[in-house]
C-alpha cells in the first residue's frame, strides 16, 4: 500500500488532473449503466400492470407496450398531449367513470395488439 501512494506522489499536476478525470468519468459511467439497468429492470416487473386509477396515460403505455398515441385516443385525450394527471382525474373532468376509461383503455390496448401480432407467430403453414 505505501509503495502505490509514493507512486502517485510522484506524479505530476498534469498527471493528477488526468488522473482525477478518468476516475470522474468511471464513476460517472458506472453510475449510468446502475440507472440502465434499475429502469429495464423495473419495466420487465411491471408489464402488463393492471390498470389503476393511480396510473398515468404515460405508465399506462410504457406497462402495455402501446403507443402513447393509442391511450390518448382511447381517453378522450389529444393524441400528441402529455398529461401528467392520474386516470382518476382525467375521468372525473369528462364527467366519467374510472371504470369506463378503464374499460375503453383494455380495448383499445386489445385492438392494437390484435392488429400488431402477426396472425402466425410460429412460423408454419
Amino acid at each position: 500500500m505505501r509503495e502505490i501512494f509514493q507512486k502517485f506522489t510522484r506524479l505530476s499536476g498534469g498527471q493528477l488532473m488526468i488522473l482525477l478525470a478518468l476516475v470522474l468519468v468511471l464513476g460517472f459511467t458506472g453510475f449510468q449503466i446502475f440507472r440502465t439497468v434499475q429502469r429495464a429492470s423495473y419495466w420487465r416487473q411491471h408489464r402488463d400492470e393492471p390498470i389503476a386509477g393511480w396510473m398515468r396515460a404515460g405508465f399506462v403505455a410504457n406497462s402495455y407496450k402501446v403507443p402513447i398515441t393509442v391511450v390518448n385516443q382511447a381517453i378522450g385525450l389529444p393524441a400528441d398531449a402529455r398529461d401528467r394527471r392520474p386516470l382518476t382525474e382525467i375521468a372525473k373532468t369528462q364527467n366519467r367513470s374510472f371504470e369506463e376509461i378503464k374499460a375503453d383503455l383494455e380495448r383499445a390496448i386489445n385492438d392494437f395488439r390484435t392488429v400488431r401480432e402477426p396472425l402466425n407467430p410460429g412460423g408454419g403453414p
